[in-house]
Order: structure tokens, then C-alpha cells, then sequence
């Protein structure tokens, strides 16, 4: 059975606290303590529109029979995924989750860059007594750029502490906040200024796959992950990822890791994973994106 390392698991709905994903989605900023409604589809709404197949209603009232976690390794046993990086969980679910389940989920913990050293001090903590392996960082939902000096100790503590950082680095379509919130760009000037610093720059970077490419040739502790994209998409023409299929299957074999993100696409582990093997990749460059760089990147 092939082996795998997932770089982004979603947390099973039954398990999840539905005001996290209600408040993360909400407006982008400080909140005004009179503001108006909101128009009809917009901010996050509009993923609904964008994506059809990924539309969503709200949270039902009755309790989600999806298994929970337990079923979720079920699945990841029967598929051959070992560990893999689980997202949408509390920071305060970290220390369970890793007795429940040791040595199946990567947690990546995310911080408040508006707290200070109040956060580095919660995520030291996080890391040394709940075993947090990481840090997450999005500007999707904060709208603070990876770049942002409010960043720059929790970036510190993370070297520090040798553990990794996933930054969102991608387009979003929420159409209240800018688009390029997530370009890579960004990524630069940490990488310059951290560069012992691991990080991987989640979802790719798409539309901007060249930024990508030339930014994972250019800095030898970043690497990338492919969550949120189906990989059938990886090799068909005019897709935009052609550059990145060229070079992860040659000078950045080394750098790509797979993000299944089984949750967005309503389908089995075995599926992608089978959709991954079919691509026009060399078969030891297939291995590396599967398992190999994922667990170089997290040392295992």
C-alpha cells in the first residue's frame, strides 16, 4: 500500500465548533459595533457561487453522524494515510486530540498576531505542553499579510522552538477583502528574514504559480502544499499549473507536499490518492509528493 502524509485533514464536522468557522468567516478587520447587514452573497458567500459543488448551508441543528475522529483514522487506515496535518480543530482540542490519536494528526495551532507577546507565550505553551507541532497563519480570514510585522515574533518563537509554519498563499474569491491577500510574495521578505524558519506555503499559490515556483527555488526552507485543489486539474492544459507540474517534477521534486483536502471534494482518501498516482510524474517523484517530503519536512 502506498504510504501517505496528508497536509490538510479536515476536522470532522460532528467534532468541530461551529462558531470558530461562523466568526472566522465574518467580516474581514476590526468589527463596527453598529454595522449593517451584509448583502446577499457576499464575503465567503460567494464560494457558494464560485463553487457550486462546495456550497454549503448553515451548521444544522441536529448533531452531524459523520463518525468523528474515530471513523476519520478508520478511513486513513484503509487508504494508507499515516499521519496527517488536521485543520478547522481549537487550540485548546491539541493536547486531546494527540493522546486520543498519537502520532495520526500534525496540529498546527493559530495565534492572534493582535495579542503580542501574549500569543507567543500561549504558543510556546501549546507547543511544549499540548504538543502543537506548528503554526497556521491565515490573511483570508485576518486580512493581515504574512509579511506584517505583527507576525515577526510569533515567527521568531516558531524558529526558536523548531517548529514549522503553514501560511495561506493562494487567491481567494470572498469578494469583501482583496484578492491577493494570500500572494507569495509575502512570503519573501520571512523567508529573507527567517531563514532557518521551515514553512509551507499552503494551497499553492494559485494563479500565481511562477511567483511560486521562483520563490520555492530561491529559499531552501520553504516548500509547498497542494490543498484545495483537485490534482486532476494539476495536468490539464491551460489549467495554470503547468509550470508547477514541470518544475515538481524536477528541480522541486523535493519541495511539494500533497493536501488531500478530502472534505471540500466530498470524496474517499483512495480517490485522490489514485488521482495523484495518474499524474505524468516520475514514479520516485510520486513517493516524494505522496510521503517523502512531508515527513523530511516534519522530521519524522
Amino acid at each position: 500500500m502506498t504510504r501517505v502524509i496528508d497536509m490538510e485533514i479536515g476536522l470532522p464536522a460532528s467534532e468541530a465548533n461551529p462558531d470558530l468557522e461562523r466568526i472566522a468567516r465574518g467580516r474581514p478587520g476590526t468589527p463596527f459595533a453598529q454595522s449593517l447587514p451584509r448583502p446577499e452573497g457576499y464575503g465567503f458567500a460567494n464560494y457558494g457561487r464560485v463553487f457550486k459543488s462546495r456550497e454549503r448551508g448553515e451548521t444544522p441543528e441536529q448533531p452531524v453522524d459523520d463518525g468523528g475522529l474515530k471513523r476519520l483514522v478508520e478511513d486513513m487506515d484503509r487508504a494508507g494515510v499515516e499521519r496527517g496535518l488536521l485543520v478547522g480543530a481549537e487550540n485548546s482540542a491539541t493536547g486531546k486530540i494527540h493522546a486520543a490519536h498519537p502520532g495520526r494528526f500534525f496540529m498546527f495551532v493559530t495565534m492572534d498576531p493582535m495579542d503580542g507577546m501574549r500569543a507567543v507565550r500561549e504558543f510556546e505553551r501549546l507547543v511544549k505542553e499540548e504538543g502543537a507541532n506548528g503554526l497556521r497563519l491565515s490573511a483570508l480570514y485576518n486580512g493581515v499579510v504574512a509579511n506584517d510585522r505583527r507576525y515577526y515574533p510569533l515567527y521568531a518563537k516558531a524558529a526558536e522552538l523548531d517548529v514549522p509554519v503553514r501560511i495561506y498563499t493562494s487567491m481567494n474569491y470572498a469578494n469583501d477583502r482583496p484578492y491577493d491577500l494570500g500572494h507569495p510574495r509575502y512570503l519573501d521578505d520571512v523567508a529573507v528574514d527567517f531563514p532557518e524558519l521551515r514553512i509551507v506555503a499552503g494551497l499553492a499559490g494559485w494563479p500565481w504559480v511562477n511567483d511560486m515556483v521562483g520563490l520555492l527555488r530561491r529559499h531552501p526552507n520553504l516548500y509547498v502544499d497542494t490543498a484545495a485543489h483537485h490534482p486532476r486539474y494539476f495536468a490539464q492544459n491551460g489549467s495554470g499549473w503547468e509550470q508547477f507540474l514541470q518544475f515538481g517534477n524536477t528541480l522541486l521534486q523535493d519541495k511539494v507536499m500533497v493536501g488531500l483536502s478530502r472534505y471540500l471534494f466530498g470524496t474517499s482518501f483512495e480517490s485522490l490518492i489514485d488521482d495523484y498516482k495518474n499524474l505524468p510524474l516520475k514514479d520516485h517523484v510520486i513517493e516524494k509528493w505522496l510521503y517523502g517530503n512531508a515527513a523530511n519536512f516534519h522530521r519524522l
